[in-house]
């Protein structure tokens, strides 16, 4: 995909989007749950949507939170819901109906005090907080956010009582009742005034900033920050966690200068992403042209997306590290300085570089490589079976330093401050930190590539399985394995990958746009990388057609 001209630069106001029209459309456009675009539907990171679209419209979230509390019922879920936002337009609107419904149905809801923002994140710590030595009267949480997405969209994201992303066998119930509620008009949906719901005993504010920022240090070397007087540069993006960074920089005295951190629905102060598009991606160089313009200001310089969960990170001499790489290194110094159990495991998703599998070894911990989305690690995470969960789209949490969850769900506060932790104990620049992995583990090259498609063709991922291909060589060499389903939970992973000793390609479909996506990584040379990807195109296009 070339780039659009206008990538990197300041957003004009023709890129703007009309905040009043959008919000007006939320609550007027009628939904049609006969056409398939305009049902609920729950993706890798819940029921994602645009209100001009009808896919995100007040409908669409009087249905999924009655939904929500039919499952509540089912499952026997009787303490608080956690419930944050984001700084999207259409968060605020739904935020407010969820509301409305939830606490018309008898539910304590349990609100950011000052009706503050909320990151998912701080949502997921809350709720393992909350259900800490308790068995019974077990909180569970909904953070309105489209994470990254553009400022037109809205999105609903269910975490049940682990705290982290709901699985699958929770969404399918929560997305069947709620498309049924569609198709009967919402017929059964109990919802009062949104005064009323401000006004119900049931309808709690709580102060999860300040828990969350006091209990940094149980995750975070911060001393060893400001006694190392690092200079920190942080794009807020206008995210939930913009109003933190200062919280944060006074409470444990530490330098940093904060940008963006006004929070503007219409993300005007945002440089253009790749497409042209204003998308708040922390791992995108043209999303975060600004910082990388005054990285060199900086020992270290992080940003996070709307809702938190995810992080970018900026060496000065590097700038802008792939996501791959900083899960390398994270994994690396962490492995290195934190006393965690030998048997805890490794977690990452299996389209994450493969030198994070190198480093792992080295460090003989086990590794569990599981299917994309973060649902498949919060159980790991919850029970302290899993140390470390990371996918290569710049989302990861790990344990606190005594080995105890810190959160089930992407962290990218303590992503972002790990990054300077490591800055501050090492003296290391990130990116030379980079190279050293390499040095010792060997060079990857590694792309993605989206492939245009349709739905139709999408559907034959479905029906691949390793078993029934043959395939001796990929790209000079032999293959090694071919999976259908992950190693670290033989769960299907609606595609496939192929590895040779030298590297690997995996392919799935999108589960949004009529896309699919192949991966692929080399250890030998960026010329190999690209007769590895170029081979892996016209074998997926065989497979599925």
């Amino acid at each position: 995909m070339s780039l659009h001209p206008r990538a990197g630069q300041p957003a004009l106001p023709e890129d703007l989007t009309n905040i009043a029209q959008l919000v007006s459309a939320y609550f007027v456009n009628e939904v049609d749950p006969r056409q398939a675009a305009q049902k609920v539907k729950f993706g890798t990171s819940g029921h994602r949507g645009c209100a001009l679209q009808h896919s995100f419209n007040e409908a669409h979230i009087l249905a999924i939170s009655q939904a929500l509390v039919a499952y509540r019922h089912e499952q026997g879920i009787t303490g608080p819901l956690l419930l944050g936002r984001d700084t999207h337009a259409l968060s605020e609107a739904a935020y407010m109906t969820a509301l409305e419904v939830f606490i018309g149905n008898g539910i304590e809801v349990h609100v950011q005090s000052d009706d503050g923002y909320t990151p998912t994140p701080v949502i997921s710590h809350g709720i393992l907080r909350y259900n800490q030595g308790r068995t019974s009267g077990l909180a569970d949480g909904v953070v309105i956010t489209p994470s990254h997405n553009p400022p037109t969209d809205g999105g609903f994201k269910y975490n049940p009582p682990h705290g982290g992303p709901a699985g699958s066998d929770a969404t399918r119930v929560i997305e069947k009742y709620a498309n049924a509620l569609l198709s009967s008009q919402l017929m059964g949906v109990n919802a009062i005034s949104y005064a009323e719901a401000r006004a119900s005993d049931l309808f709690k504010q709580v102060d999860w900033r300040s828990q969350y920022i006091d209990e940094l240090t149980q995750v975070i070397d911060l001393e060893a920050i400001s006694k190392a007087q690092l200079r920190i540069g942080v794009d807020a993006m206008g995210g939930a966690g913009a109003s933190y960074w200062r919280l944060i920089a006074e409470r444990y005295q530490l330098d940093i200068d904060v940008y963006n951190e006004q929070v503007d629905a219409s993300f005007r102060f945002m440089s253009l992403d790749k497409d042209g598009k204003i998308r708040m991606d922390c791992s995108s160089p043209q999303a975060l042209a600004t910082l990388l313009h005054i990285k060199d200001d900086y020992a270290v310089a992080v940003a996070s997306d709307p809702d938190y969960d995810r992080h970018g990170i900026v060496s000065p001499k590097h700038g802008l590290l792939n996501p791959n790489h900083y899960l390398a290194i994270a994994i690396d110094y962490l492995c290195s300085t934190r006393k965690w159990n030998a048997n805890l495991a490794i977690g990452k998703t299996l389209v994450s570089s493969a030198l994070i599998d190198r480093v792992v070894a080295k460090h003989k911990r086990k590794l569990l490589e599981m299917p994309v989305g973060f649902k498949w690690f919060a159980p790991g995470l919850a029970d302290g079976t899993l140390a470390f969960a990371g996918e290569e789209s710049a989302g990861a949490t790990f344990l606190d330093r005594q080995g105890q969850p810190w959160s089930t769900d992407k962290d990218g506060i303590i992503l972002a401050l790990l990054a300077a932790e490591i800055v501050a104990v090492t003296g290391d620049d990130l990116g030379d930190y980079y190279q050293r992995l390499c040095a010792e583990h060997g060079t990857s090259y590694y792309r993605r590539l989206d492939v245009a498609s349709t739905p139709e063709l999408n559907k034959g991922f479905a029906g691949l399985r390793a078993y029934k291909l043959e395939l001796a060589e990929l790209a000079g060499d032999a293959v090694v394995e071919m999976m259908t389903k992950a190693p670290g939970n033989d769960a299907i992973i609606g595609g496939i990958k192929v590895t040779t000793a030298n590297g690997w390609f995996a392919a799935r479909p999108s589960g949004t746009e009529p896309i699919y996506k192949i991966y692929s990584e080399s250890f030998v040379s960026e010329e190999h990388l690209t007769q590895l990807a170029e081979e892996a195109q016209s074998l997926v296009q065989q497979w599925l057609t």
